[in-house]
Protein backbone atom coordinates (compact mmCIF):
# COMPACT_ATOMS: atom_id res chain seq x y z
CA UNK A 1 0.00 0.00 0.00
CA UNK A 2 3.06 2.10 1.24
CA UNK A 3 4.62 1.62 -2.77
CA UNK A 4 1.09 2.48 -4.07
CA UNK A 5 1.37 6.24 -2.86
CA UNK A 6 4.66 6.83 -3.40
CA UNK A 7 4.06 6.01 -7.06
CA UNK A 8 1.41 8.53 -6.88
CA UNK A 9 3.46 10.80 -5.29
CA UNK A 10 6.13 10.62 -7.65
CA UNK A 11 3.85 10.86 -10.91
CA UNK A 12 2.06 14.28 -9.43
CA UNK A 13 5.47 15.29 -8.72
CA UNK A 14 6.85 15.00 -12.28
CA UNK A 15 3.66 16.46 -13.90
CA UNK A 16 4.28 19.44 -11.58
CA UNK A 17 7.88 19.89 -12.39
CA UNK A 18 6.91 19.25 -15.77
CA UNK A 19 4.19 22.25 -16.72
CA UNK A 20 6.43 24.98 -14.82
CA UNK A 21 8.98 25.06 -17.74
CA UNK A 22 11.14 28.03 -17.22
CA UNK A 23 10.66 30.32 -20.65
CA UNK A 24 13.88 32.92 -20.72
CA UNK A 25 13.25 35.98 -21.76
CA UNK A 26 14.32 39.30 -23.60
CA UNK A 27 13.27 42.83 -23.53
CA UNK A 28 12.11 44.96 -26.73
CA UNK A 29 15.47 46.97 -26.21
CA UNK A 30 17.51 43.61 -26.19
CA UNK A 31 15.80 42.55 -29.00
CA UNK A 32 16.32 45.79 -30.93
CA UNK A 33 20.12 45.24 -30.32
CA UNK A 34 19.75 41.38 -31.78
CA UNK A 35 18.20 42.67 -35.09
CA UNK A 36 20.58 44.83 -35.81
CA UNK A 37 23.65 42.78 -34.95
CA UNK A 38 22.33 39.10 -36.26
CA UNK A 39 19.79 37.63 -38.37
CA UNK A 40 17.55 36.29 -35.73
CA UNK A 41 14.76 33.70 -36.20
CA UNK A 42 11.34 35.99 -34.59
CA UNK A 43 8.47 34.38 -34.79
CA UNK A 44 5.36 36.30 -34.58
CA UNK A 45 2.50 33.82 -32.76
CA UNK A 46 -0.82 36.55 -33.40
CA UNK A 47 -3.47 35.90 -35.70
CA UNK A 48 -3.63 37.43 -38.71
CA UNK A 49 -5.81 40.37 -38.23
CA UNK A 50 -3.57 41.21 -35.34
CA UNK A 51 -0.42 41.24 -37.81
CA UNK A 52 -2.69 43.72 -40.04
CA UNK A 53 -2.25 46.39 -37.91
CA UNK A 54 1.52 46.23 -37.50
CA UNK A 55 4.49 44.17 -37.11
CA UNK A 56 8.14 43.52 -36.16
CA UNK A 57 10.39 43.81 -39.96
CA UNK A 58 11.69 39.85 -40.63
CA UNK A 59 8.67 38.36 -38.12
CA UNK A 60 7.87 34.81 -38.95
CA UNK A 61 4.09 34.54 -38.92
CA UNK A 62 2.25 31.49 -37.30
CA UNK A 63 -1.05 31.68 -35.72
CA UNK A 64 -0.74 30.42 -31.49
CA UNK A 65 -4.96 29.84 -31.79
CA UNK A 66 -4.20 27.18 -35.52
CA UNK A 67 -4.87 23.69 -34.00
CA UNK A 68 -1.99 22.93 -36.05
CA UNK A 69 0.61 26.11 -34.74
CA UNK A 70 3.57 23.56 -33.70
CA UNK A 71 3.46 22.08 -37.43
CA UNK A 72 3.09 25.30 -39.01
CA UNK A 73 5.69 26.73 -37.01
CA UNK A 74 8.45 23.64 -37.14
CA UNK A 75 8.52 24.03 -41.19
CA UNK A 76 9.72 27.78 -40.93
CA UNK A 77 11.91 27.39 -38.13
CA UNK A 78 15.04 25.81 -37.83
CA UNK A 79 15.55 23.91 -34.89
CA UNK A 80 19.51 24.79 -34.52
CA UNK A 81 19.28 28.52 -34.34
CA UNK A 82 17.49 30.30 -31.09
CA UNK A 83 13.99 31.57 -31.31
CA UNK A 84 12.25 34.85 -29.95
CA UNK A 85 8.60 34.88 -30.18
CA UNK A 86 6.26 37.64 -29.45
CA UNK A 87 3.00 38.68 -29.64
CA UNK A 88 0.86 41.11 -28.73
CA UNK A 89 1.26 41.58 -24.69
CA UNK A 90 3.46 38.76 -24.50
CA UNK A 91 1.61 36.07 -22.62
CA UNK A 92 0.20 33.77 -25.61
CA UNK A 93 4.08 33.94 -26.87
CA UNK A 94 5.02 32.00 -23.53
CA UNK A 95 2.43 29.60 -24.02
CA UNK A 96 3.65 29.18 -27.50
CA UNK A 97 7.20 28.89 -26.69
CA UNK A 98 6.72 26.21 -23.93
CA UNK A 99 5.11 23.84 -26.86
CA UNK A 100 8.49 24.98 -28.76
CA UNK A 101 10.60 24.37 -26.17
CA UNK A 102 9.27 20.79 -25.32
CA UNK A 103 9.73 20.00 -28.61
CA UNK A 104 13.54 20.76 -28.29
CA UNK A 105 13.95 24.52 -29.34
CA UNK A 106 15.61 27.08 -27.66
CA UNK A 107 13.19 29.80 -26.92
CA UNK A 108 13.29 33.32 -25.75
CA UNK A 109 9.81 34.78 -25.14
CA UNK A 110 9.71 38.84 -25.77
CA UNK A 111 8.70 40.89 -22.45
CA UNK A 112 5.73 43.15 -23.71
CA UNK A 113 5.26 42.16 -26.92
CA UNK A 114 4.58 43.77 -29.99
CA UNK A 115 2.47 46.79 -27.59
CA UNK A 116 5.84 47.31 -25.83
CA UNK A 117 7.58 47.40 -29.25
CA UNK A 118 5.41 50.17 -30.47
CA UNK A 119 5.79 52.30 -27.41
CA UNK A 120 9.67 52.17 -27.88
CA UNK A 121 9.85 52.24 -31.96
Amino acid sequence: MKKKYFFILLGFLFINCNSQVEIKSISTKELKVLLSEKNIQLLDVRSPNEIKKGFIKTAIFTNYFDDDFYKQASKKLNKNKSVYLYCRSGNRSVKAAKILKGKGYDVYNILGGFNQWKKEN
